[in-house]
């Protein structure tokens, strides 16, 4: 990571990039981010370019060897910026099951899959859900992460099972089926 994390990071077309105290803003055509720049890291911003320094000397192996992994994660936050302010993230995720569907009320997301009762979820802020043939969700927003973490708590209400595959699953993932029980009780 130390390698990476030393490179500098091109600001695109259409993007501004401003520091603010310990914190570094992101404005563009999809909206408004910051990040907060982690401790002994120093962010300088050129015009074309931001450049991501540790500030602790390696004489200090083991507090430099952090700092080194920060470096390399706080410039692939900068990068997941610059794409979400421009083109944003997307997770699609699939319902699989007899009469399992789902779909969207104001900022909450009604999901039927299996259990007595209807499955509510709020919305955050800065996601948008949409719904397609209720048995598509589509999760959108700018932030990589809050889109991340937002569809894996979708899909932890009803994993998909390994049996006949019913659940909510990613869009291109793949689940191995196991076979069932057959022969019990047979005798030779």
């Amino acid at each position: 990571m130390a390698r990476l994390g030393k490179k500098p990071v091109v600001i695109p077309d259409g993007v501004k990039v401003s520091r603010k105290d310990n914190r570094l803003i992101f404005e563009g055509g999809k909206g408004r981010l910051e990040q907060e720049i982690f401790p002994n890291l120093d962010v300088s911003i050129d015009t074309d370019k931001i450049t991501i320094a540790n500030t602790i000397s390696p004489d200090n192996r083991k507090l430099y060897k952090k700092t080194e992994a920060l470096q390399g994660l706080l410039r692939k936050i900068v990068l997941n910026n610059f794409e979400g302010i421009k083109n944003g993230f997307e997770k699609i995720l699939e319902i699989h099951g007899v009469g399992y569907k789902a779909e969207v009320k104001g900022r909450k997301i009604l999901l039927n899959i299996g259990f007595s009762h209807t499955v509510e979820r709020d919305i955050p802020e800065g996601i948008e859900v949409e719904i397609y043939r209720n048995t598509m969700i589509f999760i959108r927003g700018m932030e990589k992460q809050k889109v991340g973490n937002y569809a894996a708590e979708i899909r932890a209400i009803c994993p998909p099972e390994p049996y006949k595959g019913k659940g909510i699953r990613y869009r291109d993932e793949y689940i191995r089926h196991k076979a069932g029980k057959t022969g019990v009780g047979a005798t030779q």
